[in-house]
């Protein structure tokens, strides 16, 4: 396992940093930080709070750390999100602003949920000789990035695999490569494997975090031209994919051959994809 823990504590104030490297480094999956209570640490499936309380200068420190302190200029915030150094993932939640073009932006942070990025190679070994194309299931937090992480690598070492790396999550600086991969980055997913497709020739496409329906007809257009494809969504089982308007044609269409779902405490097994 391996996890960038000096640039996430690199992001926290002095105070927090030396509190949570003594409880968390090992076990920490979750930092949540919200204005005037106290920090809430996830361990495994237990929580640890600490005694002092976060004020907002401690919000506005991790949010122009982590974001070289341009937290506006990057355009992932109007999505509520940054990706810090290390991959670590920063959800961001406060006053909510709607600007004239539509676009949306946050004025004020008053919470923040830090998920740290930890890399397991070899984890997707037992599922890495699967054909045909691969959807990784689960709940937010079950594992999905990292066992698609790993995914890829094992791929990688006998096919060309783009990855459409949207948020820099899924290979941050320091994090294993594979063998025949090459990743796109800052791109969002639709646009990117558009553009894959026209200029890199991949036998293979892998992305994170299939949401909207711009991402799903790519997929189907990537199927339609013959790509294999590894990617994950948020669901608790096929059927509740089916059940919901943005996922119904992939399943209808039968893209993926595979379906791997991954329980609570990050074990996975391999569901029926067919009615």
């Amino acid at each position: 396992m391996t996890c960038a823990w000096q640039e996430f504590l690199a992001i926290l104030p002095n105070w927090l940093a030396i509190e949570v490297d003594k409880l968390g480094k090992q076990q920490l999956l979750e930092l949540r930080l919200r204005y005037g209570q106290a920090p809430q640490l996830k361990l495994g499936q237990k929580s640890l709070w600490l005694n002092r309380k976060i004020q907002q200068e401690d919000l506005n420190f991790v949010v122009n750390t982590a974001s070289h302190y341009s937290p506006w200029a990057s355009k992932s915030i109007s999505f509520g999100y940054l990706t810090a150094p290390g991959g670590h993932r920063i959800g961001l939640c406060g006053d909510g602003v709607i600007r004239e073009d539509g676009s949306h932006w946050i004025r004020e942070v008053r919470s923040l949920c830090i998920r740290i990025a930890r890399d397991f190679p070899g984890v997707a070994m037992p599922c890495a000789n699967l054909s045909g194309s691969i959807l990784i299931l689960g709940s937010p937090g079950s594992g999905k990035t990292t066992l698609l992480r790993d995914l890829i690598r094992q791929v990688s070492r006998y096919e060309q695999i783009c990855v459409v790396d949207e948020r820099r999550e899924l290979f941050p600086e320091g994090f294993q490569h594979g063998m025949q991969m090459d990743v796109l980055t800052g791109c969002s997913k639709s646009a990117g494997m558009e553009m894959l497709l026209r200029t890199m020739g991949p036998s293979c496409i892998a992305v994170d975090e299939i949401t909207s329906e711009a991402d799903c007809d790519s997929i189907l257009r990537a199927c339609h031209c013959g790509v294999r494809l590894l990617a994950t969504a948020h669901g608790d089982s096929v059927n509740d994919l089916r059940k919901r308007p943005i996922y119904r044609l992939l399943m209808e269409q039968r893209v993926f051959d595979h379906v791997l779902f991954l329980d609570a405490d990050k074990s996975w097994k391999e569901v029926q994809v067919s009615a």
